[in-house]
Parts: structure tokens; C-alpha cells; sequence
């Protein structure tokens, strides 16, 4: 058998190094040479055995001095490795401690091993109030609605304190008793190789205890799925993509913690004539050529169907965005609104009668419009 090497030179540490550098040294190599990590590797496995056999001797304050003074004739028979095997007796007892706030590596293979957070588990009451789980309900509305506001229906399942035990999980006649897996400590003690570390009772779920007679109806977990209507009201104003929490309706809590929220998530549907920016309405009006140069009265149907009379100045261009305020979208908890932009649009008659034919002609020549016109900047059709 190979002659075993110094546990300072294992480690790669002096023999005046200190706990933390030990501490360190070691957490370097296990994370290396982890069976998880080398699956089928024996050499990886044999360092890893060699470092932690090592890093329990030289991190335990009885161990590591006689150690020191005696070499390895110094551990046998004194609860050590004797014939030079492996207890686990100290190493693994807190691996919290030694590989916490890693934020993944060592940490990740553990749980993985293990089944979940140790440090999660030990720090977390299992039996503490907690809130119930909250939940989305996506709803669409029209235009006109996120505009001026609107009550709806909505219809949506849950869950709800069981109603025959009323939240306990226990049926008539039945109660909660001490876990027999672990003995009310919501932990229990795994043996899996080289180590030996707590973990959540699987039998309790970390609670420390069990029901003895399960509800029925909610077969113990003290919930059932319900559906329920609620009337929302959805203020003017609103925009797309809005949520609204209802306070109180998500599913259930636990051990008599609050229920989580509903939280309704807003679609407007677009609409044909109008648009939103802002608070600002926007709209598209044909009018006829003679309306806009001799400028006319028109009258504007704006979103919530009223008409509005509206003088177009005279000589009113094609694109032209003419402004009507205080006919946009109501600013939400105010009394203000924001405006309506009317783009105009005028329209070329496609088919002339006669007489407006000859109207028209008459019209070119008072006006002598030019037949060769000059080219006009493009960054003065934007306006």
C-alpha cells in the first residue's frame, strides 16, 4: 500500500497555516475532485477522499496537535482513522459553514445530492404563516372602455380554505401528531457516502408533524379549487398592458397565513377610427376640397359618439392636424383630459358632372396656375 502523504502537503497549505486558509485550501480541492463532478474517475475520487481525510484532522482542534507532534502514530486508537480509513465524524458536519455563500459550485452538487437547500431549510419555519400564492387574469377591453372606464365580470378559480375542516387538513376526530420519520424535527440525518448532513423529513415536508386522518374532501392539504366572480372597475384612462391587483383573491395561505392577489393584466383592443398617445386622441376627417380652401363648418364625432361643430380655417392643406382640447383621454384621478388632433384629409373629386367641370376650368383660369411648377422641399409636406 502507497505510503500516505503529510495532510499539510494534501491540502497544499504550511503547517502554521490557519484554520481559514485550511478552510479554503480544502473547499478548492473538494469542489475539484467531487465524485459529481469526475463521475467514474478514481484517482478523482481517491484525492477527494485524501482531502477531506486530511481536512478533518488539520481543522479539529484536538486532532490537529497531535498530529503535529507525532505524525500519523499520533491518531491511532485516539478516534482517528486507525488503519487509515475514513470516519466522517466531524468534516461534514456543517457544510454550511464551510461552503456557504458560494453562490452555485459545491453548493449546487449538494443539493443536488441531498434534494434542496440545506440552509433554507434549517432557516425557514415551516409552520410560520405564509402567503398564498398570487394569481394573473389577462382581460381585454375595447378602446372606448380603457378610455372613459367600465365595470367587468370576470370569472376565475382559486384556491380556497377547505370549507369541511376548515383549513386544518385534518378530517373529524383527527389532529396533526409528531412525525415519526424525524421526531418533530422537520430533519433528518443522511448517510450518502462520504457524508452525513441534514435534510428535509420527506415524510412531514419539514413540518414535524403529520395528520393522522386526512381530510376527504381536501385529502389534507387543507385547500380546495373554487371558482368566483368579481365585479372590477376599471378607471378611465387606463392603457394597454395596465394591471390591477385585487387584493385578497390569489389562492389561499398557509398555516393561517393572508391569500395572495389577483392580478388582472389589461389588453385594449385597437380601434377603427381613432388612436392614443399619451392622453392625446388622434383621428383621421376627409373633407372636400371646397371646405377646405373656402373653410367651412364641419361637424366631428369624437370617441364617446357626441358631435361637435368645428370651423375649418380657410385654405385648410391636406395633413393639416387641427387640435380640439379637452376632448382626449381623461388623466387618471384628475378632472383634466387630454386633446383630440384631427388630421385632415382632402378629398379630389375621382368623377366631375359637367357643370363642375366647367366651374372648375373657370376657377384654373382666375387662378393662372402654373403648368411647369417648381420643386418644393420634402421637410415641408410634414407639416
Amino acid at each position: 500500500m502507497a505510503a500516505k502523504r503529510d495532510y499539510y502537503e494534501v491540502l497544499g497549505v504550511q503547517k502554521g497555516a490557519s484554520a481559514d486558509e485550511i478552510k479554503k485550501a480544502y473547499r478548492k480541492l473538494a469542489i475539484k475532485y467531487h465524485p459529481d463532478r469526475n463521475p467514474g474517475d478514481k484517482e478523482a475520487e481517491e484525492k477527494f477522499k485524501e482531502a477531506t481525510e486530511a481536512y478533518e484532522v488539520l481543522s479539529d482542534e484536538k486532532k490537529r496537535p497531535l498530529y503535529d507532534q507525532y505524525g500519523f502514530a499520533g491518531l491511532d486508537g485516539g478516534g482517528g482513522f486507525g488503519g487509515g480509513g475514513f470516519s466522517g465524524s466531524h468534516a461534514f458536519h456543517d457544510f454550511s459553514d464551510l461552503f456557504g455563500g458560494m453562490g452555485g459550485g459545491f453548493s449546487d452538487i449538494f443539493e443536488g445530492i441531498f434534494g434542496g437547500s440545506r440552509s433554507s431549510s434549517r432557516s425557514r419555519n415551516p409552520n410560520a404563516p405564509e402567503q398564498g400564492q398570487s394569481l394573473r387574469y389577462d382581460l381585454d377591453i375595447s378602446f372606448k372602455d380603457a378610455v372613459y372606464g367600465t365595470k367587468a365580470e370576470i370569472k376565475f378559480s382559486h384556491n380556497e380554505a377547505c370549507s369541511d375542516c376548515h383549513g386544518s387538513g385534518a378530517a373529524a376526530g383527527g389532529s396533526r401528531k409528531t412525525c415519526s420519520a424525524c421526531g418533530g424535527s422537520g430533519q433528518i440525518r443522511r448517510q450518502a457516502g462520504f457524508f452525513a448532513v441534514q435534510q428535509t423529513c420527506p415524510t412531514c415536508r419539514g413540518a414535524g408533524t403529520v395528520i393522522d386522518k386526512p381530510c376527504a374532501a381536501c385529502r389534507g392539504s387543507g385547500v380546495q379549487e373554487k371558482s368566483k366572480r368579481v365585479t372590477l372597475s376599471i378607471p378611465a384612462g387606463v392603457d394597454d398592458g395596465k394591471r390591477i391587483a385585487i387584493h385578497g383573491e390569489g389562492d389561499a395561505g398557509k398555516n393561517g397565513g393572508p391569500a395572495g392577489d389577483l392580478i388582472v393584466v389589461l389588453h385594449v383592443e385597437p380601434h377603427t377610427y381613432f388612436e392614443r398617445s399619451g392622453q392625446d386622441l388622434y383621428c383621421a376627417v376627409p373633407v372636400t376640397m371646397v371646405q377646405a380652401a373656402l373653410g367651412e363648418t364641419i361637424f366631428i364625432t369624437t370617441l364617446d359618439g357626441k358631435k361637435i361643430e368645428f370651423k375649418l380655417p380657410a385654405g385648410t392643406q391636406n395633413g393639416k392636424l387641427l387640435r380640439i382640447k379637452n376632448e382626449g383621454v381623461p388623466v387618471f384621478n384628475t378632472t383634466r383630459k387630454g386633446d383630440l388632433y384631427i388630421k385632415i384629409l382632402v378629398q379630389v373629386p375621382s368623377r366631375l358632372s359637367s357643370k363642375q367641370k366647367e366651374l372648375l376650368e373657370e376657377f384654373s383660369r382666375l387662378d393662372n396656375a402654373s403648368t411647369s411648377p417648381n420643386p418644393v422641399p420634402l421637410s415641408s409636406l410634414n407639416g
